[in-house]
């Protein structure tokens, strides 16, 4: 391959990704709006925030849905630091004064 070519292919692969980042924005966002509705619905009834058999759903989910290439622990790290920044999002909503963090 030229470097002309690898520049190319390149480019091209870095347009691909910019546009994966958008559509990746766009769905947290919506699974964000999602999480506040949750975190209403919970401050209404007083349920805890924290609910680690809920987490733990979660990751069982995905991690069996993971058809790769990104390795089972990967997607377990990456889904964990969504969900701890999810429930820094319905903590803050809470309490405003709130500095985000985890338990």
């Amino acid at each position: 391959m030229t470097s002309e070519a690898a520049a190319k292919a390149l480019a091209e692969c870095r347009e691909r990704i910019n546009a994966l980042d958008l559509r990746l924005i766009e769905l947290l966002n919506e699974r964000t709006r999602i999480v506040e509705q949750i975190g209403r619905i919970k401050q209404e009834c007083k349920m805890p925030i924290y609910e680690p058999k809920r987490e733990d759903e979660v990751l069982r989910n995905v991690q069996a849905h993971n058809a790769g290439p990104i390795p089972q622990e990967s997607a377990r790290r990456i889904f964990e630091r969504i969900i701890d920044e999810m429930r820094t999002l319905q903590r803050m909503r809470v309490d405003p004064t709130h500095e985000g963090g985890t338990e």
